[in-house]
């Protein structure tokens, strides 16, 4: 991926770095499917906790190519499952996503010793970002 200016980067951060609610778009037999998603922003990545048995991650490990939208702002990304929720090597982001979610983490939607809980990463690979008149591509 071309990495986005500092400038760009810096809007990334304010309008995602936080809970953000996103487009998500998959493929699955050439049939695009679209689904709403809260996610956070960090260094070139959204991560969305989910359901690693949901239509949505079995059509990404079929094929990781994804789209995003979200304010003023349309991306392709890869799609990666990085596994359970609670494993060791999650520990980092789950602490985040935790801060950044707690408003509705613990609200029974979710089940954390389910290890089908998992964290998915979305890695852009390229994106339009508009903000007060400017254009950034990456």
């Amino acid at each position: 991926m071309k990495k986005p200016s500092r400038e760009a980067e810096k809007i990334m951060a304010e309008r995602f770095g936080k809970d953000t609610v996103i487009a998500l778009a998959t493929i699955e037999n050439e049939m695009p499917y679209v689904r709403y998603v809260n996610a956070y922003y960090e260094n070139g990545a959204f991560y969305i906790i989910t359901y690693g048995l949901s239509n949505k991650m079995k059509q990404i490990e079929a094929n990781p190519s994804v789209a995003i939208a979200g304010e003023w702002f349309t991306a392709h990304g890869r799609g990666c499952n990085l596994g359970y929720f609670g494993k060791e090597e999650n520990h980092g982001i789950a602490e985040k996503l935790k801060s950044v979610f707690s408003e509705w983490i613990d609200n029974g939607h979710n089940d954390f010793n389910d290890e089908n809980t998992v964290i998915l990463c979305v890695e852009l690979t390229d994106g339009l970002l508009l903000s007060h008149g400017a254009r950034y591509q990456f």
